[in-house]
């Protein structure tokens, strides 16, 4: 659905985008990642054909988006972290607009108005002012907007920025459910977003791809550190058994959800690499000391640590296209 090739953008002062690949295929969900002044922003607009590149070809539904951006552009939904909304007009009547404005054809523009507002979840504010709206309901209408011509690509840019955890909810699951049908190119810095929302990532730092695979697989890419270990009995005892053992470093308990259990938190000593052989001492040490032992296994890296690592050095200067944003 979306191929890029080696794309740069050069603004003259700022080189934005360095030199950067990846491909979309149909019906994915992929995140596209990276903190602040990556170049994110640069790199969404110029596969929507709102920006030039300065090199690399971006083809989009097998159209090239300069040598036929017409056709790529139909095949686009795009919903910028802050949709140009008209303030004045009323949902139904500002997305009959947009669907004409999108050479949706008369005969179908209420039906393709009437879908939009239900696959965004909008419907009930159909007769409602745009700027009577809350923030939740406006980037919901920014949504509606991208689906009015049922386009099978959909670029969303930072959909839930700036929303509460409730409405942030709500969006997440209105783009899962588009993502039966649709292929989703979602940008944002949120990780959490991209965890419970994609399938795959793409991760961008100082304009370059630095990582991209499924979610497990960036987990992989970071070495489990420590162990984790479910116990049943006396939270004392239980560290004591632990403390003494070859290759670890630190271990805490805190409690588990269920009464009776304490959850131990191994942290590896330095030079020590593999955590099985710890999790095994630390396991017979725990049982000859008389306690139970629910589940043992390698702390698991979240996104966030593998976003970090990925990401750790300062940026060398931000994408223009982000601090306007």
């Amino acid at each position: 659905m979306i191929e890029v090739d080696r794309l740069t953008k050069d603004y003259g002062t700022v080189v934005a985008v360095r030199d950067v690949s990846f491909r979309v295929g149909k019906g994915e969900i992929v995140g596209f990642l990276g903190p602040n002044g990556a170049g994110k922003s640069t790199t969404m607009r110029i596969l929507v054909g709102f920006l030039g590149a300065t090199s690399g070809t971006v083809t989009v539904a097998g159209h090239d988006i300069v040598d036929d951006s017409l056709e790529a552009r139909r095949a686009i939904g795009y919903m910028p972290e802050s949709a140009p909304l008209y303030m004045e007009m009323r949902v139904r009547e500002y997305l009959t607009f947009r669907a004409a404005v999108k050479k949706v054809s008369r005969g179908e523009r209420k039906s393709a108005v009437d879908r939009a507002m239900s696959l965004a979840v909008v419907t009930e504010m159909a007769d409602t002012v745009i700027g009577h709206l809350s923030k939740g309901y406006r980037q919901r209408v920014g949504l509606a907007d991208a689906l009015v011509a049922n386009p099978p690509l959909l670029i969303l840019d930072e959909p839930t920025a700036g929303l509460d955890p409730n409405q942030i909810r709500e969006v997440r699951r209105v783009i899962r459910n588009l993502g039966e049908n649709h292929t989703i190119l979602l940008s944002t810095h949120i990780l959490s977003e991209v965890e419970t929302t994609c399938d795959r990532a793409i991760v961008i730092d100082r304009g370059r791809l630095v990582a991209e695979g499924s979610i497990a697989e960036l987990r992989a890419r970071r070495r489990a550190e420590g162990g984790v270990i479910t116990v049943r009995g006396d939270r004392e005892k239980s560290l004591a058994a632990v403390e003494g053992i070859d290759g670890v470093r630190r271990v805490t308990a805190k409690k588990a959800d269920t009464d009776g259990l304490w959850r131990l938190t191994l942290a590896l000593s330095k030079g020590t690499t593999d955590v099985g052989p710890v999790l095994e001492a630390a396991v017979g040490a725990l049982v000859g000391a008389g306690l139970a032992v629910r589940e043992a296994g390698p702390s698991r890296a979240t996104l966030e640590d593998v976003f970090a690592e990925l990401t750790r050095a300062e940026p060398e200067a931000s994408d223009p296209a982000e601090a306007e944003s």
